[in-house]
């Protein structure tokens, strides 16, 4: 039966107690009827082919066709199978921070529904450069990409490449994860999907890529366009602010401040020696120096209250921490 959101917390309780799996394969599926089966039964034959245990866990991502029926039919041939129900498209990065959560894999590998990837032949390639290299984080690589989303892809790995320091050639693509890597990502907001590889290169991993089979979508219609480019480029800025000052904000308002106030103090004067050996006095300079003046020490101001919350954020979160030790002991 498929898990709908009202036993998603029940769901949670049971995989605890579970144990663990060599390998989860994560799918998030919006109408997807005619390649989810295709999906789901080559990444089940890849963990043969690798002889490891694995599950597979799909999303259905309010989907308005069969896929939620397809899904239904082949939870009776895959017991390994786990499908969570969203009733209303909440989209990406919903559907894998549900499914990160949920997931018990050493190894956790992110699949498109579309059949683009073919499991059989990209999880055991993952799998293997990942293991192979020694890597945190192993990403493919398309091969011939014959799509009209190429010039998009080129803007946004170089973007990465320049923000980030994410050296990939396919930074929106398959990639294999190990455990903690998964673990160690924020809580994921908006399209934060695309970003996984800059969190994972800013937390201190090791990334690498490797070249990985590509076939054009046989069905269906790609749920991504053009207007992601600008909402992609401010989620970048937003998530390098909050990757580099989050811990430490003081840094970014009181640096703001303090530059601030080196140019008020230096056109202050500027302008008092102007006035004592020309006699000469620039109102509207004067002005400006002091508004920047002022709003440079509300900077400084708002520095020192980021930092008191940040604090208390991280107190909270030790509470928490102790607070689940204490319940596990009990």
């Amino acid at each position: 039966m498929v898990v709908n959101q009202e036993s998603l917390r029940s769901d949670a309780t049971r995989s605890g107690t579970e144990g663990t799996v060599a390998i989860s394969v994560v799918v998030p599926a919006r109408n997807e009827e005619a390649t989810i089966a295709a999906v789901v039964e080559r990444s089940f034959q890849a963990f043969a082919e690798l002889e490891r245990s694995g599950e597979v866990l799909v999303v259905n991502d309010g989907s308005t066709d069969r896929t939620g029926a397809v899904l239904n039919d082949l939870q009776e041939r895959f017991p390994a199978l786990r499908v969570f129900t969203h009733r209303r498209n909440r989209g990406m990065t919903a559907a894998l921070q549900r499914m990160f959560s949920a997931s018990r894999g050493d190894i956790v590998i992110l699949i498109p529904a579309d059949m683009e990837s073919d499991p059989l032949l990209d999880v055991p390639t993952l799998v293997r450069k990942l293991e192979t290299d020694d890597l945190d984080v192993a990403c493919g690589w398309r091969q011939e990409r014959r799509d009209n989303k190429v010039l998009a892809s080129k803007v946004y790995n170089t973007v990465m490449d320049w923000v980030a320091n994410v050296h990939v050639h396919d930074g929106n693509w398959i990639k294999a994860m190990r455990r903690e890597v998964v673990e160690s990502f924020p809580p994921l907001r908006s399209d934060w999907h695309r970003f996984l590889l800059m969190i994972a290169v800013h937390n201190g991993f090791r990334v690498g890529e490797t070249p990985t089979f590509y076939q054009p979508r046989p069905a269906g219609s790609s749920k991504f366009g053009w207007e992601r480019i600008p909402k992609s480029f401010l989620d970048v800025l937003v998530l390098k602010f909050l990757l580099t000052f989050s811990e430490a904000p003081m840094r970014f308002f009181g640096g703001l401040g303090l530059v601030g106030l080196v140019i008020s103090a230096a056109v202050l004067l500027y302008l008092v020696l102007l006035y004592v050996f020309a006699e000469t006095q620039q109102r509207p300079i004067f002005i400006a120096a002091g508004v920047l003046a002022v709003i440079s020490v509300l900077l400084i101001l708002v520095g020192f209250l980021a930092e008191l919350i940040v604090t208390q954020g991280e107190r909270i979160t030790q509470l928490e921490k102790q607070i689940g030790a204490r319940n596990v002991d009990e």
